[in-house]
């Protein structure tokens, strides 16, 4: 039985989202009474979201279905200096041209769970250069700089580590706490919104935006924290030996997409329904109760469920067909992840090593060679024992493409054009 009585909080506690909240009582009668407005902010340091943040993305996704309003909150300013939180060093600074080629993208990743639009509830994007690159520095040490103490600044967690290491701690970085607070102060004057959303380890700058609306507007406003996610094995959410997996199709496609969530280690499955998933919890609790090989049906249910959602219904079913047709030894599909090469070098002979690289198998050439040293590289299911090989025309399949395999479970395309 939940101890909140708004829908919103509710679900968050019942799916397992809630780690803080400042003030747990006000902030139910606030979701419970009116519209919720709430926040989320993303920096701009790549040009798509990853796995990593969904727990965020899907909160605003239960806002809104929850009849509250969602705003994300692009950082095109704060991305100019970098957050320091839970960084050991100071994160590069990208130009001008760079955070705006990285918001267009970032952008892409939200529009499959929100619905934008100018109704009551419908979610917003705003960017916060359009106040933080319009703040004159006297002005913001008047108005917004009289309300931090250094006393408070220094025992933030990230801060305190690094002194303590004796880390180099810019002032550049130090301000962060600072933009961030006046992000939610901009919002709750500009939108009304009173609610900041984020990951654990953004508590710290959360409740400073909370105490800065209080004193500068004497307003009430609210943060929550969802726990930081990682797999029963200890791993990074969204993390895996290729890097980062990322919502964008164009960086990581439906097939790789339904593919990691296929491969979630048994320990995980129920906890990921429940966060990464509309199914609702009767058929959760179900899914859970499988055992042995069973299992795999309810792996199959999250990877289903998880790519409906990112990438719509159709594609999910196509990489469940390519899964099936992959581990159960049929031909190969087209929903596998292709690469076109030029036909003219496959006939020439097309190094294999190369060919795994190109099609984003392996890091390099040489991670290819240590892979078909290993014995885990295979073209078209055939084991590759030279490290040396090369691909050529009589390497391709009837259905006109080459399979290549690294290890049981990824698998791609080589097509000639």
């Amino acid at each position: 039985m939940s101890q909140y009585k708004s829908e919103f909080l509710r679900t968050l506690e019942e799916r397992g989202f809630i780690k803080q909240i400042t003030h747990p009582g006000a902030l139910d009668e606030y979701c419970k009474t009116s519209v919720p407005v709430g926040y989320i902010g993303y920096d701009a340091t790549a040009d798509s979201l990853h796995v990593g943040h969904l727990v965020q993305i899907m909160m605003l996704r239960h806002l809104q279905k929850a009849g509250g309003k969602p705003i994300v909150l692009i950082g095109g300013g704060t991305t100019k200096v970098g957050d320091p939180t839970d960084k050991e060093k100071q994160r590069p600074v990208l130009t001008d041209a760079q955070i705006a080629a990285n918001m267009a993208g970032i952008k892409k990743a939200f529009e499959p769970f929100l619905t934008f639009g100018d109704g009551p509830n419908d979610a917003i994007m705003r960017n916060n250069d359009d106040w933080l690159g319009q703040v004159g520095y006297l002005n913001l040490l008047r108005e917004i700089g009289v309300h931090f103490t250094v006393n408070t600044m220094v025992k933030q967690e990230t801060v305190a580590r690094r002194l303590t290491n004796e880390q180099p701690y810019t002032f550049l970085e130090f301000n962060y706490l600072i933009m961030q607070s006046y992000d939610f102060l901009e919002l709750f004057r500009r939108e009304g919104c009173r609610l900041q959303l984020g990951g654990s380890d953004q508590w710290g700058n959360i409740v400073g935006g909370v105490d800065l609306i209080h004193k500068a507007e004497g307003g009430e406003a609210f943060g929550l924290t969802a726990h930081l996610i990682t797999t029963a094995s200890g791993a990074k959410m969204g993390k895996t030996m290729d890097g980062a997996v990322w919502l964008n199709a164009d960086r990581k496609s439906p097939y790789e997409y339904w593919q990691f969530w296929r491969n979630t280690e048994d320990a995980d499955v129920g906890r990921f329904l429940r966060l990464f998933t509309d199914l609702s919890l009767s058929e959760i609790e179900a899914l859970e109760a499988l055992e042995g090989a069973e299992i795999n049906t309810a792996k199959i249910a999250l990877a289903n469920a998880t790519t409906t959602l990112l990438h719509g219904e159709r594609a999910a079913k196509e990489a469940e067909r390519a899964a099936s047709a992959v581990f159960g030894g049929g031909s190969v599909d087209e929903a596998l992840p292709t690469t076109d090469v030029p036909l003219a070098d496959i006939q020439a002979g097309l190094l294999t090593a190369a060919a795994f690289t190109a099609a984003g198998l392996t890091q390099s050439n040489g991670d290819a060679r240590r892979l078909i040293k290993q014995g885990a590289a295979k073209v078209n299911d055939a084991t590759v024992s030279d490290q040396n090989a090369v691909l050529t025309g009589a390497d391709i399949s009837n259905d006109g493409v080459i399979k290549l395999s690294a290890g049981k479970k990824r698998h791609a395309l080589i097509k000639p054009v």
